[in-house]
């Protein structure tokens, strides 16, 4: 905490992946600010509302509690969005493999060929 009584906010650098396809996709980076215990979904609905509204994340915990919908790969490993952590330090977010990216990090999980 600060002498004021409020906590210090931190700074993560989200390098998203972003296109239609993954061969012609491209890295976005962003930086985020965020308090201890956000997670790399309240990061990307910040991006949202605040920088790029264009950004492709599927979410439906806020409003239909459907859970699942937020798995990507996060550093390399398939994971919630809503449970991987924010940090001070740059975190690549990839859509999900063996799967058709629909766009940015959406894909189409119907058509999973094998497991992730």
């Amino acid at each position: 905490m600060t002498p004021d009584g409020a906590t210090p906010t931190k700074t993560a650098r989200l390098r998203i992946w972003r296109g239609t396809d993954r061969e012609h996709g491209r890295y976005e980076e962003f930086s985020v600010a965020f308090e201890d215990g956000d997670s790399v979904l309240d990061g990307l609905v910040r991006i949202r509302l605040n920088d790029d509204p264009g950004l492709a994340v599927r979410f439906s915990c806020f409003n239909a509690n459907v859970c699942k919908e937020c798995t990507m790969l996060i550093d390399g490993n398939v994971e919630y969005a809503c449970i991987a952590k924010l940090h001070e330090r740059v975190i690549q977010l990839d859509p999900l493999p063996n799967v058709p990216v629909i766009r940015d990090l959406v894909t189409n999980t119907l058509a999973r060929k094998e497991r992730f």
